[in-house]
């Protein structure tokens, strides 16, 4: 009995942040590596590989991003005595993208991330700036 096989495809989105935090909006980029990977139906998952970075949806407004980043730096103030800082002074960096998550999931039908109306896939950068960080984007189906 034949087993039904399973498509993937993985593509590295490479960038740079140019603020200590920022959202980079990566939503272009996601479309373009699930039309590239010819996969009409399955997932999509984009992860970031640093502890001091995280993956978001939301609203690509500007209010908004700078709401987002305001209350990031309320919850996870540098200035906290985190043990951490003793190594290399990013404690709020790593805790906040503990708490915020380092992959989201879409699902993809027919052929597009299924994203709503409002929508944006957005890497969160949180010991900024950085000329080098990546973000993978593997598409199963």
């Amino acid at each position: 009995m034949g087993g039904i096989g399973v498509k993937c495809f993985t593509r590295e989105i490479r960038l740079s942040s140019s603020a200590n935090k920022e959202l980079i909006d990566l939503t272009g980029r996601v479309k373009e590596a699930v039309s590239e990977s010819g996969i009409a139906d399955g997932i999509c998952v984009v992860h970031t590989r640093h502890t001091t970075s995280a993956i978001l949806i939301n609203e690509d407004e500007g209010g908004l991003k700078r709401d987002i980043i305001k209350k990031v730096s309320e919850e996870f103030p540098d200035d906290r005595p985190w043990l951490h800082n003793r190594i290399d002074n990013n404690a709020a960096a790593h805790v906040a993208a503990s708490f915020i998550g380092n992959s989201v999931t879409i699902p993809v039908v027919s052929g597009r991330p299924c994203l709503g109306t409002w929508q944006s896939v957005f890497f969160l950068e949180l010991d900024g700036p950085r000329s080098s960080r990546i973000v993978t984007v593997q598409v199963l189906g």
